[in-house]
């Protein structure tokens, strides 16, 4: 008989994915928002890296594009001052200032570019701006700027930078000389490059307004996609609070083929496992308290009446002693039973099936006066707990041999049919009748017909084999005797066997 425990109405506390309090009186971040945090962090540097990095490259460009104006612009005017001539004379150029003024009425500066034709003027400080030409909208020219002019016209170098308070500018020069004498002009292009880094600086900040703006929506669909991600978690999380209040029946619905998917698996089979091993639990309290009773009930009976006769106690004591095997017995079986859900109730390694049944047709001839025979034996190797086939093959001998007389003939053999390994123990007794055939292998069920009725075991003997067997990832067939009995044959799958063949 298996006693229910009263369940306890179950009090769920409402779950949220955000950072919680815990009992401890901390707060603790949950996965989903440590993963949105990681991921926004990632994405944050990303974007910033790489609008970091196009307004590096376009002021690059920027650079590249005014050095190369310059070179050009410097490189026309050393060619005209070689090659050109006096319009009106056609002659060779002699005055720097004429060769300055001829270039120059001839341009047309590009935007922020100025150019500057300058001479010097003995006795004064600033040189002499002889012709100049730009176009710099919105900062002040430097045709303007005496100072500047007069730092660059004095400089030795033949281009460089110019820092001012209303901004940067780049510059380059050519000397201009009469033949033979020292220079005493030069031509100037200057370049103002601030519309040009502002523009790159606005696409920069345009550029980042973007990505705070997929940030955001990053934010939106990173919160949403993780926190279907992470369900399976919290579902986990959910049901292992509710098992320590409801019974062990819940499970995780299991979704795609993904990790989470693979975990919520895995749970599911540890909770098989646990409910499988609390049940076996409760099942063993059940029947040793059911099984346990009787004998226990016997022993107190024939203790309380035993008298002071020296005969009378003698066969009160033996009584007491069987019935204490007895008890013995029932509960090394139970105990045996509630070791079949450990991972190690079986050990499989090689095992020479021949060697296997031979031992079991030997160990077998001990157990009673019957005709025993070795009926076939499959010499092949398999994957087998020697131990433990030899356990259920002894034990369904013993049924054998309690279910018959002496003189019957009982037959154990092994064989190979097909992609299976079979090892058997046949009788030639009254057989099994159909209505018992399911039950016989369930816990303290025997058939309703015992022949002699001679056992002292509890039911357990077959719930052992078939315990086994599954063990084994098999099972266990009843089968009829041809001529009358039964036949009991593990039947293991062909996974077990794994060289040899049938002899």
């Amino acid at each position: 008989m298996t006693t229910t425990a009263a369940r306890a109405t179950p009090t769920t506390a409402p779950v949220t994915t955000d950072p919680v309090t815990t009992d401890h009186g901390y707060r603790r971040i949950t996965a989903r928002f440590r993963i949105l945090l990681w991921l926004l962090l990632m994405m944050a540097v990303g974007l910033v890296s790489v609008a970091t990095t196009t307004r590096y490259l376009l002021l690059q460009d920027v650079d590249k594009r005014i050095n190369r104006l310059l070179t050009q612009e410097t490189a026309e005017f050393v060619n005209f001052e070689e090659r050109g001539g006096d319009p009106q004379t056609g002659r060779a150029f002699t005055d720097p200032a004429e060769v300055l003024y001829a270039f120059l009425e001839r341009q047309f500066p590009d935007p922020d570019e100025e150019l500057i034709g300058l001479e010097r003027v003995p006795g004064e400080p600033d040189p002499r701006k002889i012709l100049q030409q730009h176009d710099v909208p919105g900062t002040q020219p430097l045709i303007e700027d005496n100072h500047a002019l007069r730092q660059i016209f004095r400089s030795a170098a033949s281009s460089g930078v110019l820092h001012r308070a209303e901004g940067e500018v780049r510059w380059a020069k050519v000397s201009v000389a009469q033949r033979g004498a020292s220079p005493s002009a030069a031509f100037v292009v200057a370049i103002h490059p601030q519309a040009e880094q502002e523009r790159v600086n606005h696409e920069f900040r345009i550029l980042l307004g973007i990505s705070g703006g997929a940030l955001l929506l990053t934010i939106g669909i990173g919160w949403g996609v993780a926190g279907r991600i992470l369900k399976p978690v919290r579902l986990v999380r959910i049901t292992a609070a509710e098992l320590t209040e409801q019974d062990l029946t819940r499970r995780i619905p299991v979704r795609g083929s993904d990790d989470i998917a693979a975990l919520a698996e895995t749970f599911n089979a540890m909770l098989d496992r646990l409910e499988r091993a609390f049940t076996a639990q409760r099942e063993f309290v059940d029947d040793a308290g059911h099984e346990l009773r009787t004998p226990i009930t016997i022993v107190r009976g024939h203790l309380e009446v035993m008298g002071d006769d020296p005969a009378d106690r003698e066969e009160t004591i033996r009584l007491v002693a069987d019935e204490l095997d007895r008890m013995s017995r029932i509960v090394e079986d139970l105990l045996l039973l509630a070791k079949t859900e450990r991972p190690d109730f079986v050990v499989p390694e090689p095992v020479q099936v021949a060697e296997l049944t031979a031992d079991v047709f030997v160990n077998a001839r001990t157990l009673g006066d019957r005709d025993w025979q070795l009926a076939e034996v499959a010499d092949v190797e398999a994957e087998l707990d020697f131990q433990r086939i030899t356990q259920a093959m002894v034990q369904l001998a013993q049924n054998a041999v309690q279910h018959t007389t002496p003189g019957q003939t009982i037959r154990i053999g092994s064989r190979v049919d097909g992609p299976t390994l079979e090892l058997y123990v046949a009788d030639s007794g009254p057989g099994v009748q159909e209505q018992d055939a399911e039950i016989i292998f369930e816990r303290f069920r025997r058939g309703s017909f015992r022949r002699g009725a001679r056992g002292s075991g509890a039911g357990l003997g077959l719930s052992i084999v078939k315990a086994i067997a599954e063990g084994h990832r098999g099972r266990v067939r009843l089968d009829d005797t041809p001529g009358g009995g039964a036949t009991f044959t593990l039947v293991l799958t062909e996974s077990q066997v794994l060289e040899g063949s049938p002899t």
